[in-house]
């Protein structure tokens, strides 16, 4: 390892400024730190000078910093690419604590206005008033072509629509 106080030329500046815009490029440092560094760089004049320019990053150092320790303390954290060895053997996780399920919001629809008009007019009506377009042009086209009498489909899915309340497009509860 060279002497802290060893002055450095050009070359050692210009060295550090590009090791210094190889860790930018790779987001190791913000554009401000970048800016911050490489002015330091080119106004220092001793090793000692550049030695904590690079001292937070990992290799690439200026080759003149002489050779890097053989011993690296090892990291508590895993890199970010290890994938989590899962044991066979271990028993399962404790369940989650109960949580209570988000409430839905209800559509601005009632369910009473689309099953009355399921019934009253019995084509489909009450499906195109919750927004479910593609099936009440079902019912529409199923009571033309059975000349009314595929009417008891809408009237039923009516029914349904009072009793056990549906779902507008958007898949939110009718409201009561």
């Amino acid at each position: 390892m060279e002497s802290d106080e060893l002055r450095i030329g050009t070359a050692e500046r210009e060295e550090a400024a590009r090791l210094l815009a190889d860790h930018f490029g790779m987001g190791r440092i913000t554009p401000d730190e970048y800016e911050t560094r490489v002015t330091d760089a080119y106004a220092a004049t001793t090793l000692g000078d550049l030695r904590p320019l690079f001292r937070d990053l990992p290799q690439p150092h200026p080759g003149y910093f002489g050779i890097p320790p053989l011993y690296v303390q090892p990291t508590t954290q895993l890199p970010m690419y290890a994938p989590a060895v899962l044991d066979p053997y271990a028993p399962p996780p404790a369940p989650m604590p109960y949580a209570p399920p988000m409430p839905v919001p209800y559509s601005y629809r009632s369910k009473t206005v689309a099953g009355v008009l399921q019934i009253v007019l019995p084509f489909g009506v009450g499906r195109f008033y919750t927004g479910q377009v593609g099936l009440g042009l079902l019912q529409l086209f199923v009571c033309m072509i059975t000349f009314g009498f595929g009417a008891i489909w809408p009237m039923i899915d009516g029914i349904m629509l009072l009793a056990n309340g549906g779902e507008d497009a958007q898949g939110r509860p009718l409201r009561p």
